[in-house]
């Protein structure tokens, strides 16, 4: 118990809350438009895919989430000890539960409707939604991630290509399991599911890093620093054409605050030279933890 207190204290009420609702997204996407397709992109709920065509009558594909993600706790738990992480724990118990919810409170007998494309592209985006905001605070959803840290562990196995492979494998087991529209269907969705997930992650990140090279930095230092609540750096500058002796700022906003900024220096330092360039990866206090 005192492990378990002790491995809380460092996780926030905000990154449970933002698995919350990772998770959820998650689900969504899972039962109400992945499962009644028939969709397999990998992962837990693409085994619960495939191996549902067997076992109808007795075990849904939900029942199958739940035993494949206890199993593999129970093996993350032995394997990996206090190295298993807590959010796994959480995230994959949670998708557990909230599959088995949806299945007693709103049962499917088939697709939502009659559009397989649609219900394609909902079945990928919102997974990886959910997948993204679980990514960008160092969660995940469980299931063969498990086995991916266990490979990492014990093998020198490339775990990308491996998990890449078992993928396509499942994804590829819908031809024959359920038909050539499906498997079409579920090998498109394992393609377009990765680039999603990553410009989703880029999107969430997405700050705006600004040089601005001017004469005047006071006021400029001033409204960074009282009215967004950022810092900056000044480094002292020699302009290449004039010679003349400049200074230049570096700082990094977000992007409401790089608007502001902008505006601001629009109306007071309208000879400033502005460099402003988008990025997803910065490492530092007031931005992602290292």
């Amino acid at each position: 118990m005192a492990e378990i207190k002790n491995l809380m204290k460092k996780f926030s009420l905000k990154e449970f809350w933002w698995m919350t609702i990772g998770i959820e997204i998650m689900v969504i996407g899972i039962y109400f438009f992945k499962f009644p397709n028939n969709f397999s992109f990998g992962g837990a709920t693409g085994i619960a895919v495939i191996l549902s065509k067997y076992t109808v009558g007795f075990l849904t594909k939900g029942n199958i989430v739940v035993i494949f993600n206890i199993l593999l706790l129970i093996i993350g738990f032995i394997f990996l000890g206090k190295e298993f992480g807590l959010k796994t724990v959480y995230c994959s118990l949670l998708m557990s539960v909230s599959l088995q919810v949806l299945e007693f409170i709103a049962p499917l007998k088939g697709p939502v409707t009659n559009e397989t494309i649609m219900e394609l592209v909902y079945a990928i985006f919102l997974p990886a939604v959910g997948s993204a905001i679980l990514f960008n605070i160092g969660a995940s959803s469980g299931g063969t991630d498990i086995l991916a840290v266990l490979l990492k562990k014990y093998t020198s196995m490339n775990i990308g290509n491996a998990l890449m492979s078992a993928d396509c494998i499942l994804a590829a087991l819908t031809f024959p399991v359920y038909g050539v529209k499906t498997g079409l269907m579920s090998m498109l969705g394992l393609g377009v599911k990765a680039l999603v997930i990553d410009n989703v992650i880029e999107n969430i990140n997405l700050c705006k890093y600004i040089n601005i090279v001017c004469n005047d930095t006071e006021p400029i230092i001033n409204f960074i620093g009282k009215e967004l609540n950022r810092s900056a750096t000044v480094v002292d500058a020699k302009g290449a054409y004039t010679g003349q002796h400049k200074f230049m700022i570096l700082t990094v906003v977000n992007r409401r605050q790089a608007v502001l900024l902008r505006n601001f220096l629009r109306e007071t330092e309208p000879t400033a030279f502005i460099i402003i360039t988008s990025t997803s990866e910065i490492v530092g206090k007031g931005f992602m933890r290292i």
